[in-house]
């Protein structure tokens, strides 16, 4: 049966041999064997040309990723109670030991019926990947088994403007027309959750006065909403219309915990669909084990927003375990059921939380809210490459960060350099006054030069296309560890934030802060070769490590020969 994160399992036949000792299978095939013992975890894999057989244990696992980078700050995670622990990211299928394995036993079953059920029975359900230092083999061979990564609108690789702002109609045309006059271009517009009724909800709609804040109603928070703020935005079809008109693409903030409540413009028709009388104003809870919820969530509250000019949606995070789905991890469902949904009648398409193995057939990632820290930014690229190691090729960052930690403006550069050689330049914030990504408010040259690099980005939408079909079609990912171009050189290793940007680009971001002398350093390794900086034209020859300086204007980025 296909489960949440494995669909595929009628491989082609491979010759192995087997052989019993006790309670020890032995099976062989030409490329490796395979000793079964008990507890499992014994097992081991021997492999050619590796000294010494690997256990099932995940050692030297090179890691993969994590659901979310909220409350991160740098490589650890921030608890104001309890002080800092280091982020370990989730396995993935690249091992230094050349044998990584994937317990996917609790995964939930994705029945022939389309509907998610648990598990029946308890059992085993282990995949060793033996590919040895072949990395990018290991990968291709999870992506046959738990399916490709899809095709992405072209539009999604340009620069995103977005902000957790309670923006007007008017003021958000009017930021975009400060773009279009400065030639800044942008492919996508974010309105976050302030779209609909949201913080003001109690106030506007007196649900505190009315008694209507209990459980029946579904409560007076407002995270969860489905109604244009008809105060911001008095004419929703013409805003999206004219945000259209200037050639973007607009996503929506979605945070689905509470249902649909009796307030909503569509909860009549919604509560009827569901079999309610409106009347009663019962909430109508979040519900993905029923196929009659599933169906009008999407042909009620969703659709109707994306024939008017939504494109695509932003699913966030506060679902937690009220949004019943039998126990099943509902980012996961909803990730699953909005792909779907949005492949009816577009180029499916959507921004969500990382829902663990399988999460790649559901782009785009969005990693949380990251802090405004160098320290936060000096791990990002490593996060990002990593990802690869389990098929999560198209993270999408809070690029600049997203709260706390502090304006700089060098930092502020930095972070749009790495997001312009990054999967996803999506450039967001909180609403602090201080926080804001327009180039315009960052000062002593930080602002133009930003300008200059989102231009960049807009520039490399044809190369950014191409590799996402190398990926989809290939299983290539635009953004590899250096690990992969050279798994047998020690040096590789040593080198976590540099990575391969495409077939032609190496990319060493700066992540740290200038020297009394306006230069920031970056540790670079080089394969073997000529490498040339398209920024600066310095030439290189590989097969070392170098220590290359960079003024606030340029970033290592080099290409090699030919």
């Amino acid at each position: 049966e296909a489960t949440e994160a494995v669909w595929y399992r009628d491989m082609p036949a491979v010759p192995f041999t087997t052989e019993v000792d006790g309670n020890t299978l032995t099976i062989k095939t030409t490329g490796a064997t395979l000793i079964v013992k008990e507890p499992i975890e014994d097992s081991i894999v021997i492999l050619d040309g590796f000294r010494r057989p690997a256990k099932l244990d995940n050692l030297d696992n090179l890691g993969g990723t994590i659901a979310t980078l909220d409350m991160c700050d740098g490589a650890y995670h921030v608890d104001w109670s309890n002080g800092r622990t280091p982020i370990k990211l989730e396995p993935g299928v690249a091992s230094k030991r050349g044998v990584a394995v994937l317990d996917y036993s609790t995964s939930a079953i994705l029945g022939t019926d389309g509907m998610i059920h648990k598990r029946e029975i308890e059992e085993k359900d282990l995949y060793v990947f033996a590919y040895g230092y072949d990395f990018r083999e290991a990968v291709k061979a999870y992506y046959m088994i738990c399916g490709n990564t899809p095709k992405i609108p072209r539009f999604a690789f340009g620069n995103w403007w977005s902000r957790y702002h309670d923006y007007s109609e008017e003021e958000y045309l009017g930021l975009m027309h400060r773009f279009e006059k400065k030639q800044i271009p942008f492919t996508v517009a974010t309105v976050d959750m302030d779209w609909h009724w949201s913080t003001t909800l109690d106030k506007v709609k007196g649900i505190t006065a009315a008694g209507k804040n209990d459980a029946h109603h579904g409560g007076a928070g407002g995270w969860t909403g489905y109604s244009w703020n008809t105060d911001l935005f008095p004419d929703y079809k013409r805003f999206l219309k004219r945000l259209h008109d200037k050639n973007l693409h607009v996503t929506l903030n979605l945070h689905p915990a509470t249902g649909i409540r009796y307030f909503e413009d569509m909860y009549p028709e919604m509560a009827k669909a569901m079999g309610m009388d409106p009347a009663d104003e019962k909430v109508v809870n979040v519900d993905f084990t029923d196929p009659r919820f599933i169906n009008a969530y999407f042909d009620v509250v969703h659709k109707p927003y994306e024939h008017d000019g939504v494109d695509f949606w932003w699913i966030d995070w506060q679902q937690g375990p009220r949004a019943k789905a039998a126990g099943i991890d509902i980012m996961w469902v909803l990730n699953h059921y909005h792909t779907l949904d949005n492949a009816k009648e577009h180029t499916p398409l959507i921004l969500s939380r990382y829902s663990k193995c399988g999460a790649h057939r559901y782009p785009l990632g969005f990693s949380g809210d990251t802090f405004m820290t160098w320290e936060t930014l000096d791990y990002l690229p490593y996060f990002t490459s990593t990802a690869s190691n389990i098929g999560f090729t198209w993270w999408s960052h809070d690029i600049g960060g997203h709260t706390f930690g502090y304006k700089d403006d060098e930092l502020y550069l930095r972070s749009i350099q790495f997001g312009v050689f990054s999967p996803i330049n999506r450039l967001h914030c909180t609403n602090m006054p201080y926080c804001s990504k327009e180039p315009s408010v960052h000062m002593g040259g930080t602002g133009l030069i930003a300008e200059e690099f989102l231009r960049l980005r807009h520039q490399m939408i044809p190369y950014l296309y191409s590799a996402m079909i190398e990926t989809s079609e290939n299983g290539k990912a635009l953004i590899e560890p250096m690990y992969y171009v050279a798994p047998k050189v020690k040096d590789a290793y040593a080198v976590p934030n540099e990575y391969t940007f495409g077939t032609e680009l190496i990319v060493a971001p700066v992540t740290t802060k200038s020297d009394s002398e306006g230069l920031a350093k970056v540790t670079v390794w080089l394969p073997e070769g000529k490498w040339t900086d398209i920024f600066n034209g310095n030439v290189y020859e590989g097969g070392r490590t170098l220590s290359m300086a960079r003024p606030l204007d340029s970033s290592p980025v080099l290409a090699k020969a030919g």
